[in-house]
């Protein structure tokens, strides 16, 4: 498939996004038409292209329920990342993020729901140590290596005119991420920022995407890890699917985020 990827412009000095009012967003898109690979079935791996799809099936009934979600879906996501990447230990950070597709009502309505429509890495190295630090479990020592992932599950039927796009980590360079500021605005007040990056073209980026997701699988990839001799990060951007028919639901997901840690 060939499909927009909103990439950002180079030499536009340090950019910043917000979670809500994205009328502030300083960001300076700059698309490319680039080939995207349907790679379900292909055997994509965590530690070699950053990114795989797994079967999960969840006790969560109503994903829109955030007590539900916050009762049950924390423990299931530590079970799962635990057991696909072998780490001594998993904290799962935050709620359930839902969104939803630009011709959704709920696209904006909520907290942080819009789909991220130019290509990023949730957090930088300096943010991703942080995080890691603070959310060390207790009495733990320093870990030798700490991984963070994205857990993201499409809860609206196949299929989704808003699909994922994630970039093979392999075909990624230092000189394609840029530090940019994320900061979480609500109500018009800037509640907390950090360093995310930004994701500049190169024609060597390998995009991959998943046809036709379903309610009882997950894609998983990563977003940072300590451990140099595995996949880094995984940009990723929201794209419209060009082979869609357009009468179908607007695309709805939630995300999952959980630090891995190897003592």
């Amino acid at each position: 498939m060939q499909a927009m990827i909103n990439y950002v412009a180079r030499g536009q000095g340090r950019m910043r996004y917000f979670a809500n009012d994205s009328s502030r967003d300083t960001v300076v898109l700059a698309p490319e038409v680039m080939a995207i690979t349907e790679s379900r079935g292909s055997g994509t791996m965590l530690d070699r292209e950053g990114f795989a799809l797994v079967s999960h099936r969840s006790a969560v009934t109503d994903f829109t329920d955030a007590a539900e979600v916050a009762r049950l879906h924390p423990d299931e996501i530590a079970a799962l990342i635990r057991d696909v990447s072998g780490a001594d230990a998993v904290v799962v950070t935050g709620t359930g993020v839902l969104r939803y597709a630009e011709r959704s009502s709920l696209s904006g309505a909520l907290d942080n729901s819009r789909p991220a429509r130019f290509a990023h890495v949730d957090v930088s190295d300096k943010t991703a140590a942080e995080f890691a630090t603070r959310s060390r479990p207790e009495g733990k020592p320093e870990p030798r290596r700490s991984a963070h992932f994205n857990v993201w599950r499409a809860i609206s039927p196949a299929p989704q005119d808003v699909p994922l796009a994630l970039c093979d980590a392999r075909s990624v360079t230092d000189r394609d991420l840029l530090p940019a500021d994320a900061i979480f605005d609500r109500d018009g007040i800037d509640a907390w920022s950090f360093e995310g990056l930004v994701v500049a073209h190169s024609p060597a980026h390998r995009w991959h995407w998943f046809r036709d997701l379903g309610r009882d699988e997950v894609i998983i990839f990563k977003t940072n890890d300590s451990d140099s001799t595995r996949a880094h990060s995984v940009p990723h951007v929201a794209f419209d699917d060009p082979d869609c028919p357009p009468d179908v639901p607007p695309r709805a997901s939630i995300e999952m985020r959980a630090i891995a840690y190897w003592f």
